[in-house]
């Protein structure tokens, strides 16, 4: 929900026609899983709360996403390259989920796989384009990713709620999500010419409800109609 927040900026301000409609779209896509996802949260929870409780009457500390996809957008490399670090990690980690005890959860991520191979390839395609290409787009997206790079192993962290959910059968083995995502970053940056920082400097803390600045300010944006009028439904 917060990565489709942040590329919902960009409507209207992609540098092709294409690219801006393709942003948005994804943007679209992002919001309709996590709005499937936080529907069965709700049921899950028992308290009665629905999917627009949870999205916009939390507060930054009850939010629990990973630190990466709340950081600016940047320039249009640097979004990009925030995208394919995350998407390399949602695909496996929804093939996972499709075989999932959950079998709702399971039926979530069946269902989001078809767009989410979608947002890998088109993430992808255009690192490799920005990497492999002139010298100004190589500078920048290394660049992206020099920045980013610190946010990307909180992606495939373990921790207890993993391991509890990786017992019941909930949730895949996330050691098989980290070699397949280690496996699809480390290909596609050396086709694309881009080097891997060598510092191994990690900032994580967004899943247990410690963020960045940034996330304040999203939420001041994206909550304030449903706390300007509240019980609004869409």
């Amino acid at each position: 929900m917060i990565l489709g927040h942040r590329l919902s900026e960009w409507c209207g301000h992609g540098p092709i026609l294409e690219e801006d409609i393709a942003l948005t779209n994804i943007a679209l896509d992002l919001v309709g899983q996590a709005t499937t996802l936080l529907q069965h949260a709700g049921k899950l929870e028992g308290k009665g709360r629905s999917e627009d409780d949870l999205a916009y009457l939390r507060v930054d500390r009850e939010y629990k996403n990973a630190l990466l996809v709340e950081q600016p957008n940047g320039d249009f490399g640097h979004t990009l390259m925030r995208q394919f670090l995350f998407d390399a990690y949602r695909l496996p980690l929804f093939e996972g989920l499709c075989s999932s005890s959950d079998a709702h959860l399971a039926a979530i991520a069946s269902k989001s796989l078809k767009e989410t191979r979608y947002h890998l390839r088109h993430s992808s395609e255009w690192v490799i384009r920005l990497g492999d290409g002139t010298e100004e787009s190589h500078k920048r997206i290394q660049r992206a990713l020099d920045v980013l790079w610190r946010y990307a192993a909180e992606l495939v962290e373990t921790d207890e709620v993993q391991v509890a959910a990786e017992g019941e059968g909930i949730a895949p083995s996330m050691e098989m999500v980290q070699q397949q995502w280690h496996a699809q970053v480390h290909r596609v940056l050396q086709e694309a010419g881009i080097s891997i920082p060598t510092n191994n400097w990690v900032q994580s803390g967004g899943r247990k409800g410690k963020h960045s600045e940034h996330l304040g300010y999203i939420l001041a944006e994206m909550q304030y109609v449903q706390r300007a009028y509240p019980n609004m439904e869409w």
